[in-house]
């Protein structure tokens, strides 16, 4: 089943700069299509998207990410960890099989600033009824639908987007939630020698981003530089794809 897979594709030529994408709670490549395409002869991009699994480990995601780069010949290259792939960014630096030459956090932390935050939102993702899950979808595709209705790419990505919400998808999701919530690597952060860039949209009510930033400064040597993004939400890479590709690629060129 492709549930059970670690699924990976790569775009762009191998002599240009290697972003690795780790999606966010929803965990595919589905929202990631608009900053895909601004990254076009500039960054060879790869993506994934995660088995439905509910009992991986964040080491056992890492380890699936490892294989996967290895048997795609990908031997290097920058982290790119969105929200919850951010998790799975720091055991990948910590266990080193992959030579990473730079992280950057999407809206992404260290240790979530505000767990109880994310235990209410597991608490709440495990007891909503899929009914409602199935509504809210609906209203949100025919508003999207309206918003992206010159673009058929967006649109044709929001529809498998919506394809992807099942039942076993929003169950997966809140173990991700789970993960988040029982994890803390600052001392993984703390102690890389890679350089660290963080960028993240203002409107960001999901992963504070002044506490995770001020966090960076104070305790990571290898800190370099935070972006804030005016006009996107925590969704950076999606919201504010155009000024966080120009961003990124400008990081990748130092």
């Amino acid at each position: 089943m492709v549930e059970e897979k670690l699924q990976i594709r790569i775009h762009g030529e191998p002599g240009l700069p290697t972003l690795v994408y780790l999606p966010g709670l929803h965990g595919d490549w589905t929202l990631v299509g608009n900053f895909r395409r601004q990254l076009a002869g500039k960054a060879r991009f790869v993506e994934f998207t995660y088995p439905r699994t509910l009992t991986w480990s964040l080491d056992e995601y890492a380890a699936a990410v490892e294989q996967a780069l290895k048997a795609n010949g990908v031997t290097g290259g920058w982290l790119l960890g969105e929200s919850f792939g951010s998790q799975i960014l720091w055991p990948l630096v910590r266990r080193g099989n992959f030579p990473a030459q730079g992280i950057i956090l999407a809206g992404g932390f260290v240790k979530h600033p505000l767990r109880w935050l994310v235990h209410l939102a597991e608490k709440l993702l495990g007891q909503i009824p899929f009914t409602v899950l199935v509504w809210a979808m609906y209203s949100f595709t025919k508003c999207a639908r309206y918003y992206f209705r010159h673009s058929p790419e967006r649109i044709a990505e929001l529809e498998e987007f919506v394809a992807r919400r099942t039942r076993l998808d929003s169950q997966a999701a809140t173990h991700r939630l789970h993960l988040i919530a029982h994890n803390d690597p600052r001392l993984i952060a703390a102690g890389t020698p890679l350089p660290i860039f963080y960028i993240t949209g203002f409107f960001d009510p999901i992963v504070q981003w002044p506490l995770v930033r001020f966090w960076l400064k104070k305790n990571c040597p290898a800190f370099r530089e935070a972006r804030i993004v005016g006009t996107a939400d925590h969704n950076v890479l999606g919201s504010g794809s155009r000024d966080a590709a120009r961003q990124i690629v400008d990081w990748l060129s130092r």
